[in-house]
């Protein structure tokens, strides 16, 4: 299997090329871990973090969520007790296209998170959305099992074996 320990991005591309997928999103570290790695677990929820909830309470086992939240900004779809959970259920991180709140919480936090923005609003808790069906944006698809490394240059993912 791969390494989930974390590397650097930029040596991963070094040493992988063409062939390592390199998410082309300008995410912003929001965690106090500023370089993480684990295999995927993706999540679609537009607006609804109800699944994400749900995921993290399970073992993370050293995974990362790659939570789709369509870019918007409009609502936060991780907050710090939803960070707090992941952390102690044994997850990496989590990566979210989309926003976040609790920042100046989550800045102290023993855990990986990513996301585009910030918004204080939360989202709705419906359940909408879908667990560890592909996911994609920034030019790469994400799917469940893929090997995610993260850090302050980007989000890739290691080449399929």
């Amino acid at each position: 299997m791969p390494s989930t320990s974390p590397l650097a991005t930029a040596d991963l591309v070094d040493e992988y090329g063409d062939q390592l997928r390199v998410c082309d999103v300008q995410f912003t570290s929001y965690g106090a871990v500023r370089s993480f790695a684990g295999p995927v677990r993706t999540l679609s929820c537009p607006g609804d973090n109800a699944l994400l909830h749900e995921l993290l309470r399970t073992p993370g086992e050293g995974h990362v969520a790659v939570v789709d939240g369509g870019a918007s900004l409009r609502t936060a779809l991780l907050g710090d007790l939803m960070a707090e959970r992941a952390r102690a259920n044994g997850w990496a991180g989590v990566v979210v296209y989309g926003a976040v709140r609790d920042s100046a919480v989550l800045a102290g936090m023993d855990i990986g998170v990513q996301a585009l923005g910030t918004n204080p609003r939360k989202s709705g808790k419906a359940g909408a959305g879908a667990v560890d069906e592909p996911v994609s944006f920034g030019g790469v698809t994400f799917t469940t099992g893929d090997i995610l490394h993260a850090d302050d240059d980007g989000v890739v993912l290691l080449p399929r074996t």
